[in-house]
Formats: structure tokens, C-alpha cells, sequence
């Protein structure tokens, strides 16, 4: 996961001049009250673990809050006095702590860049869920009129892994809340997406779902066609292969098997475009 992390390195530093380390140094940090900030109305992440901001909160208790939250002053008559650009998870977590003043970083921002600011913070985390992610790059297509290639240079990704990210939402409503109840994996999604016949994908989905079959199956299921899904067996993999094979997988934004043997093993990378394979190089190289 290191190196994901270190794609993303662009952050508040490249979309919001001077408000990484080094700038806040540099920045004046002032403490504001904390109703006169409003949430960030483009933050793509919508679910917070309840078990994960109470523990943030315990820790603002005993030590405060270490990183100063970014806002902006909206001009937009009739609101709040600060717009929160990064620090939802903080400014939540303060109020569950009962503060009544956080500290603060005040820097302009444009609509473009709360929706962009908020969702590097997150990928930075990898905070977002699979679909929280996906609408997230949907809006700056949409509202920004964003090219899949200017969202992948923006957030640190490859194309491929925005188009493969887009692609989640072309799923139905009944799989795509299976994968936000976490029932399925983004693997999973992917492999289903395999599957043009709706009715077969859905059927596929439901045996995934019921044998608990893993991603590797799942893929062996799609590619084979629903239609002999007894010559699917779950089999028993090491947790540490399948782990490195899912970071392999969100590294190169394609799937990837991994077998290990006894000395040594493969590591088998699969593309589907021509596009896609010169992304997967481009990584690599």
C-alpha cells in the first residue's frame, strides 16, 4: 500500500498552494468556533465508523486537535462564515468531544476544489468506500466536465483505475448495495462486471454472495459463464497471498494472480485494452 500512498502525494500541497507541512509552518493558524463551520457539501465519503470517531475523539479530549482543519470563507450571502475544505473526520470527532474552538488554516478554494480536496484527503486515507470513491470521480466528469485522464493526473491514479472505478456504477442498485454493505469486494464488482447478461450477473452475484466464494472465484465464475457454476469450487488460498494480490490489484487498477509454490511462484497481470496496457507499463516502469 506504500507506494498507492505515495501517488497520492499531491494532496492539499498541489490543489491548495502553501497548506502542506512546510506551508503551515508559514500560515497563520487561527481557532474559530466550531458551529461557525459548515461541512464541505462536496465530501464524498458518507459513511464515518461510529467505533473510529469516538476513539479520534478520545484522543482530541486528551491532546487536542494536533492538525489544524482547512476552511474556506464562502462569499455566498446567507451562509456560514467557514466552509470546511479537509478535516470532516476532526471537525465531527471535536464536537463529539465538546470543543468549542478548533484551530484552523483559511485559504480560498473554488466549488472544483472542495469536491477535488476532499477526495485526495480521503484516497490519501483510503477512508472511501469502492462507490463513495466512484461517484466521486463521476462528479468531476459531470459537474466539472473532467476527462477520465485529467481526474487520474489529479487524485494520483492511473486511467485505467478511474475507468475501472466509473464502471462500479454501471452495476445495479441491488449489487452496488451489496458492495456497500461490504457483503462483496470491489474484486468481486469487477469480476461481475464481466457478465453482459444481466440476469446472469445477478444469479452470479447470489452465488458469490451465498459460498462465500472468493475473488479468484468469482472470476473463474464469470469467465466460464454462469451456466456451469458446479465446476466453481472454492478453494482454500493463505491470507497473505490473497492480501498481496488485492494490493497488487489496486496498484495496477486490473485484476492480478498471484500463485505461490513452494520455491517461488508468477504473478500473472491481466489488461483488456490496448489503453490499458500501456497504463499497467507505464506503472510498472
Amino acid at each position: 500500500m506504500t507506494n498507492r500512498r505515495m501517488g497520492l502525494g499531491r494532496g492539499l500541497d498541489a490543489l491548495i498552494p502553501g497548506s502542506g507541512s512546510a506551508g503551515n509552518r508559514q500560515t497563520a493558524v487561527e481557532q474559530v468556533d466550531i458551529d461557525l463551520i459548515a461541512p464541505n457539501p462536496h465530501q464524498p465519503r458518507t459513511v464515518f465508523e461510529p467505533e473510529a470517531l469516538e476513539e479520534l475523539a478520545e484522543s482530541i479530549r486528551e491532546h487536542g486537535v494536533i492538525q489544524p482543519l482547512i476552511v474556506s470563507r464562502p462569499e455566498t450571502p446567507g451562509s456560514a462564515p467557514y466552509q470546511l475544505i479537509a478535516g470532516e473526520r476532526r471537525l465531527l470527532a471535536s464536537r463529539k468531544a465538546g470543543l468549542e474552538k478548533v484551530p484552523v488554516i483559511v485559504k480560498e478554494a473554488s466549488p472544483q476544489s472542495l469536491l477535488e480536496l476532499a477526495l485526495v484527503e480521503n484516497l490519501q486515507r483510503q477512508d472511501l468506500g469502492p462507490l463513495e470513491e466512484a461517484f466521486a470521480f463521476k462528479r468531476l466528469a459531470e459537474e466539472f466536465e473532467m476527462t477520465q485522464e485529467a481526474i487520474a493526473t489529479r487524485v494520483g491514479r492511473s486511467r485505467s483505475s478511474v475507468t475501472n472505478s466509473l464502471r462500479l456504477l454501471t452495476l445495479s442498485d441491488e449489487i452496488q448495495n451489496s458492495l456497500a454493505r461490504g457483503e462483496i469486494s470491489s474484486g468481486h464488482a469487477r469480476a461481475l462486471l464481466g457478465i453482459e447478461d444481466p440476469d446472469e450477473r445477478r444469479r452470479a452475484w447470489m452465488r458469490i454472495v451465498e459460498g462465500h466464494l472468493n475473488v479468484r472465484d468469482a472470476e473463474a465464475l464469470a469467465k466460464q459463464g454462469f451456466k456451469a457454476p458446479r465446476e466453481v469450487t472454492p478453494k482454500r488460498r493463505p491470507a497473505e497471498v490473497a492480501a498481496l494480490e488485492e494490493q497488487l490489484r489496486g496498484a495496477l487498477g486490473t485484476r492480478v494472480d498471484l500463485t505461490k509454490g513452494r520455491k517461488g511462484g508468477r504473478i500473472v497481470i491481466h489488461y483488456f485494452s490496448d489503453e490499458e496496457l500501456e497504463s499497467i507499463v507505464d506503472r510498472l516502469a
